[in-house]
């Protein structure tokens, strides 16, 4: 059985979240992309706390792909250490994860 994540990233810019949804779709590296924003960030980067108007990005894919969209998302990403975490899918409609599967090329 095909095990689904949904993998979280944050951009810098609408532009940014764009370039970055657009390749992984385009690869099939993500069956689906969707942009929330913009959101507030704040978190501790060289040695101080720092708030950041930020992008983030929804991509549904297959776990086995993670390592080639990390890729995919870091050649687009303008950050040093960009935000890219995957939460397992326990479950979900079967005709949607089937859908994932199908357009990720599995």
């Amino acid at each position: 059985m095909t095990e689904h994540i949904e993998v979280r990233v944050t951009a810098g810019s609408p532009a940014e979240a764009e370039r970055i949804c657009g390749a992984v779709v385009g690869a099939r590296l993500a069956a689906c992309a969707q942009t929330v924003g913009p959101i507030v960030s704040t978190y501790w980067w060289e040695g101080r706390v720092q708030r950041s108007e930020e992008w983030l990005l929804l991509l549904k894919t297959r776990a086995d792909l993670f390592g080639e969209l990390v890729r995919a998302v870091r050649a687009e990403h303008s950050y040093d250490v960009p935000e890219i975490v995957a939460v397992k899918l326990a479950d979900g409609l079967p005709e949607y994860l089937t859908w994932i599967t199908q357009e990720t090329g599995g």
